[in-house]
């Protein structure tokens, strides 16, 4: 595989400076440029990053003396300089749609974190193990914002990425129903205790906007490309209530589900050792070798010990059982700002690349 330039537009966020470290030694992508609020511009990457470092890693040696670029005053600049862009940034949902479209109508391709065009008919919200064929809409999208070789495509929101995953290998037997609660790490936030120390010993049983997407982004995920524009499934049908818990990094879901065709433990089992999407077959270097992992232990998976399986990005489940009034219940688990935000996004840019949407 070729090498592939790539910019970083949000870098001193906590998911650009997740970019910053998966990027740093990537290899496909060089990271060349990053780029930020108009605050940080000038600046080199370290200076402008401050006290502001919510990694456990250094922030990498060949990143340091980057200077940062104004993400919408240097945009040009920007696109010049890159393949594609990772896109992360902070700001209202209108701008950030702007931003991307602008960029993309620059011919500069944006993988996004941001949840502004998720539901934007013709711009791809891909799960890469999943709903790899989404991206056949980008010609379409091209074909609207009148581009070449520019588009945008986005990752779903990082709660999804835990019961989603488990849940789709079994949509042979009918899924009808999913009720789910997730219980999800303060970084999802870009916080850190430090940062939130209300946070401490504390739950907080509602996150803006967050049980709307739990609801809603499955289903686009679950859609097909129709002519040119992504057509939503009309189910499963899904309810969520979503909570903010004293985790510095994975999110935790309980799921309970019911089938049309109710599968025996033993299979619902088989089709998660056996499950493979593209990234497995195309061998892609984010991609985890066995992307759902089924823990027999009662008490597991637990956050603090599975969040970095396979780098963060593999799934975790355990604790399959009958209900009594679902079919089947479980509980899931993911690193939400690897799987989840910028591991999630690296492997859908990986993707891409092995598509020949970014050549």
């Amino acid at each position: 595989m070729k090498k592939y330039n790539v910019g970083i537009i949000g870098a001193t966020g906590m998911v650009g400076q997740r970019f910053a470290l998966l990027l740093a030694e990537h290899p496909w992508f060089n990271v060349t440029t990053l780029a930020a609020s108009g605050r940080s511009a000038g600046k080199t990457y370290e200076e402008a990053l401050g006290n502001r470092w919510a990694m456990t890693k250094p922030v990498p040696e060949n990143l340091k003396k980057l200077v940062v670029l104004d993400a919408v005053a240097d945009m040009e600049k920007v696109a010049a300089s890159v393949d594609f862009v990772f896109c992360a940034v902070d700001m209202k949902k209108d701008e950030i749609k702007a931003l991307e479209e602008a960029y993309a109508k620059l011919e500069c391709p944006v993988v996004s974190n941001n949840s502004a065009h998720r539901f934007t008919d013709d711009v791809p919200m891909v799960i890469p193990e999943i709903n790899s064929d989404h991206t056949a809409i980008i010609e379409a999208q091209r074909k609207r914002l009148g581009t070449k070789k520019g588009f945008i495509a986005v990752k779903s929101n990082c709660s999804l990425q835990s019961y989603v995953p488990a849940l789709y290998p079994l949509d042979e037997f009918g899924i009808s129903n999913v009720l789910v609660c997730t219980y999800q790490a303060i970084s999802g936030a870009g916080k850190t205790f430090e940062r939130w120390p209300e946070m401490v010993d504390n739950v907080i049983p509602f996150i803006g906007g967050e049980e709307e997407k739990s609801e809603k982004e499955p289903l686009k995920i679950w859609g097909k490309v129709e002519g040119d524009k992504i057509v939503c499934a009309e189910s499963p049908k899904f309810t969520a209530q979503c909570l903010r818990v004293p985790v510095s990094d994975g999110h935790m879901a309980a799921v309970f589900v019911s089938f049309d065709k109710k599968p025996t433990k033993e299979q619902i089992l088989a089709k998660w050792q056996e499950f493979a999407g593209a990234p497995q077959k195309l061998e892609l270097p984010s991609a985890p070798k066995q992307f759902l992992n089924y823990f027999v232990e009662d008490n597991m998976p637990q956050t603090k010990l599975q969040r970095e399986l396979e780098g963060g990005m593999a799934v975790s489940i355990g604790r399959l059982r009958e209900d009594s009034q679902y079919d089947y219940k479980f509980v899931c688990l993911s690193h939400n700002t690897l799987r989840g935000a910028a591991g999630g996004a690296v492997l859908l840019a990986e993707l891409l690349c092995a598509q020949g949407y970014m050549d």
